[in-house]
């Protein structure tokens, strides 16, 4: 089985959840603490072996290259103020992996993002992880899918549990349990009603697709909606018999698809922050005390 070495990061969205933040800038690239969000998906696909990271663009999405590009008046700028801490932190961004991105012309499904990458990648299983997908963990959730994939040689859907209540907001996995962690797919549903919903695991955003699922992909029609989604994809396979796993992973999923979360991430992850951290903890709790 050959090794993952590339992933796909779908960031053509427009984040209309964010406006006005996002009317000139990409979602992707709000800072969480002292980082765009997009770095932390790249840090923790590297860290699992991750060798080159393509983006699916669309337009609006430059500062995603400019960020993972080298910038020769800022690091000339960093030297010439011997500022070389942050000399190295900039340059560590640009060499965390090999960067490719290709342009989605419309905005017609996940599925069909992804399938623009389909060129780079042909005949390889690939890494896919959405722009909301940042988890506190002990192991890097890259890795955790990778692993499950390894073993089983299938595609992986990242999966966390929910609230019942939050159900209908997410893909809903109709699944066996096979322990430690591990399920076998057996349906998928798109956000549900509570009373339709078929557990309260859902898929948060994390995937290892096969050859198989872009070939899928390539043949698809849009639905009624006039997108092509990954869920139908791989409800497709499931319906010829193909398996899907899932891997509930190990870590605290730090949801950044709306502003009330990713103020939570900002604050979680603040206070684990070497440079602001005890300060953040204390600001809280002084802050608790006067609401």
């Amino acid at each position: 089985m050959k090794k993952i070495t590339k992933a796909i990061l779908p960031v053509a969205g427009f984040g209309t959840r964010f406006l006005p933040a996002t009317k000139a800038q990409p979602k992707e690239m709000l800072p969480v603490v002292d980082k765009p969000a997009v770095q932390y998906l790249v840090e923790d696909a590297v860290s699992a072996g991750i060798e080159q990271v393509i983006f699916i663009t669309g337009r609006g999405k430059r500062a995603i290259e400019d960020h993972f590009d080298s910038s020769f008046e800022l690091e000339q700028t960093l030297v010439e103020k011997n500022k070389l801490d942050l000399l190295d932190k900039v340059k560590q961004i640009e060499n965390l992996a090999k960067f490719a991105y290709v342009r989605q012309p419309m905005p017609k499904g996940d599925g069909q993002a992804i399938s623009c990458a389909a060129h780079l990648v042909e005949g390889e299983a690939v890494l896919v992880i959405f722009g909301d997908t940042i988890y506190d963990a002990p192991e890097p959730i890259s890795q955790q899918v990778i692993s499950l994939y390894e073993k089983y040689g299938q595609p992986i859907i990242g999966l966390a549990e929910v609230d019942h209540e939050e159900v209908s907001k997410f893909g809903v996995v109709d699944a066996t349990d096979l322990g430690d962690g591990v399920f076998k797919i057996n349906k998928i549903v798109e956000k549900p009603t509570i009373e339709k919903a078929p557990s309260n695991l859902v898929a948060v955003g994390i995937y290892v697709i096969t050859p198989e699922v872009f070939e899928i992909l390539k043949n698809m029609k849009p639905g009624r909606n006039g997108e092509i989604g990954l869920s139908n994809a791989f409800a497709k396979m499931l319906d010829g018999g193909q398996p899907i796993y899932g891997k509930k992973l190990v870590g605290e999923w730090l949801d950044i698809g709306n502003k009330l979360n990713f103020l939570k991430a900002s604050i979680k992850l603040g206070v684990k922050d070497l440079e602001i951290g005890d300060d953040l903890k204390t600001f809280i709790k002084d802050f608790g005390k006067k609401i």
